[in-house]
């Protein structure tokens, strides 16, 4: 399939509370290697895109704090090819303004992808085959998420229900099929019912769309926020200082909203999302629990370590995940299923089945003041 009107937009925001004390405002989890690959996550999704479409046809958006650490970690970004925020406002500006500005370089008949920089996705090449079906899709005129398989009955991703197949409008995407509905992160026990119909996937938050289709969305369910967008893509190329004057007078007041709330799933009751499958391993990496599940184990005892191996030192403990982060040893005696991450600064220690709550431990620490930490 030809793909010269695809551009792949990258929104490389969010802390990874989840992943403290890793994980910190100033150096968020998309630019750390958490799997021992040898490439940040960032830098892993940068080359899965920049393979199917091509670098420069690659974008990145991300908080203006992160903008050197993105620019030293993706040499071949082009230097048109980063929008920075001065302040997060969540997924949908982030999309949006990528979107509008590539719209007043190309054309709003362009096709765009969002693609989260802190994501896992193993096979390639399947993945390629994802995004091309979406890409057919979204040339039809329908906002497309890719899907994913869930293999076990999750708490920790929100679902999509399918609805009939859309192969006969859609030569190019066989497998596309209508979103009936997005539903939120559920109990383990709908969860569970959710997997027994065989009509729901998970939702990874990937969106490809005709950049006009979703303007044209945004100008429907959330003008405020469109009129503040294209007001600043219409000068964003007219150079730094009347970009910079812009940005100061209409971001801060940008409404923040994920994208899911503001777009997907007001156009899928009105019919306008579609969905194809995602036949590849995709993981979001949201908590040390799944990092943990990603992991070789060290031993028969299965523990799992993040760093330098010969820093962790365990007897009569088994199932621990260890994050080894600073100059010291970690020691283990008689720890099972454990989160140990030692840094510099901080140390956590939890149970691995506490792992979404490390996120609590964050906000009270905030609440106290510990921002020198966090």
């Amino acid at each position: 399939m030809d793909l010269n009107d695809f551009y792949a937009v990258i929104p490389a925001g969010g802390v990874g509370t989840r992943l403290w004390p890793l994980s910190r405002q100033d150096r968020p989890k998309f630019l750390y290697d958490l799997l021992g690959s040898g490439r940040t996550m960032i830098q892993g999704t940068f080359d899965r895109l920049a393979g199917i479409c091509g670098a420069d046809h690659v974008v990145v958006s991300t908080g203006q704090r992160h903008v050197d650490q993105v620019r030293q970690q993706l040499p071949d970004l082009a230097e048109d090819a980063l929008f920075a925020e001065p302040v997060p406002r969540d997924s949908t500006a982030a999309i949006a303004l990528a979107t509008a500005v590539l719209a007043q370089r190309h054309g709003g008949e362009i096709i765009v992808g969002s693609f989260a920089a802190d994501h896992v996705i193993r096979d390639d090449k399947a993945f390629a085959a994802s995004v091309e079906q979406a890409v057919a899709a979204a040339r039809a005129g329908y906002v497309t998420t890719i899907g994913i398989a869930a293999s076990r009955p999750s708490t920790a991703f929100g679902y999509i229900h399918q609805g009939p197949s859309l192969a006969d409008r859609i030569p190019g995407a066989p497998d596309a099929r209508l979103v009936s509905e997005f539903v939120e992160k559920p109990d383990a026990s709908t969860a569970q019912a959710y997997l027994s119909t065989g009509e729901y996937r998970w939702n990874a938050g990937m969106f490809v769309m005709q950049a006009q289709v979703l303007l044209d969305c945004l100008r429907r369910y959330k003008p405020e926020l469109h009129a503040a967008v294209m007001a600043i893509a219409q000068v964003w190329d007219q150079g730094e200082q009347t970009r910079g004057q812009a940005m100061e007078e209409h971001w801060p007041g940008i409404e923040k909203i994920a994208f899911d709330y503001a777009v997907a799933e007001p156009l899928s009751a009105a019919g306008g999302v579609a969905v194809v499958p995602g036949g590849f391993d995709w993981d979001d990496i949201g908590d040390f629990n799944s990092v943990a599940g990603l992991l070789p184990s060290s031993n028969r005892r299965n523990i799992k370590i993040l760093g330098d191996a010969d820093r962790v030192m365990y007897l009569d403990s088994a199932g621990d995940m260890v994050v080894p982060g600073s100059e010291r040893t970690v020691a283990l005696l008689g720890v099972d299923d454990m989160i140990v991450v030692d840094t510099p600064d901080a140390l956590l220690v939890a149970p691995r089945a506490r792992s979404q709550e490390v996120k609590d431990m964050v906000a009270k620490l905030a609440q106290y003041g510990c921002d020198d930490i966090l």
